[in-house]
């Protein structure tokens, strides 16, 4: 990590993404205690410094009218009753362990990135933040995702790469060892408590 990178916590927001009760079960079988308690010591930190805390999770709306048949990835999930509740209450729910404070922004988001057919853009705008720390899941999904449209928009970028989880271990590490640093600073949550 650079020397001259620093985080101006009024500046700064954190994105804690699809950390849903049944995805975080599915995605962190094998490091559910250990995943969740790095995760909820960085949001804990983050608030202790007074940064933005901003947790996004996926939903739909009775029917799935946002979803279109030719969205391979969702469309799955529409024609898919079984699937479906992973994204509705309780499975749906923000885990306990990482549950928005009462003042916290909640954002549902109908696609893979954060940004896609939601206000996030505008909240960030309205609130002067220009530097985002993600981590989420999963890392080949909505951390990707979300990091690609938010480098496109010259926001300052963080990952936690200790809090991101995906099926795949193989794309995971190449996506944090080798795709993310090229825009984005890399961290574990440990070195995040640091800052």
């Amino acid at each position: 990590m650079s020397d001259a990178f620093r985080l101006d916590p009024a500046r700064t927001a954190i994105l804690s993404m699809d950390c849903q009760s049944a995805i975080v079960s599915i995605y962190t079988k094998n490091d559910q205690n250990a995943f969740l308690e790095r995760a909820a010591s960085v949001l804990n930190h983050a608030r202790a410094a007074d940064m933005t805390v901003i947790h996004v999770k996926v939903g739909f709306r009775p029917g799935l009218p946002e979803v279109s048949p030719h969205n391979k990835l969702f469309g799955a999930i529409k024609t898919s009753p079984q699937h479906q509740k992973i994204f509705e209450e309780p499975l749906g729910t923000i885990h306990p362990t990482l549950a928005p404070t009462e003042t916290e922004i909640i954002i549902t988001k109908h696609r893979v990135s954060a940004f896609t057919g939601t206000d996030l853009a505008m909240i960030l705008r309205a609130n002067h933040l220009d530097t985002l720390v993600l981590f989420g899941i999963a890392t080949s999904g909505v951390v990707l995702s979300t990091l690609l449209e938010a480098s496109d928009s010259d926001l300052r970028l963080v990952v936690i790469k200790d809090c991101c989880a995906d099926l795949d271990t193989d794309l995971h590490n190449a996506l944090i060892e080798r795709l993310f640093p090229s825009r984005a600073i890399v961290l574990s949550a440990a070195d995040f408590l640091k800052l």
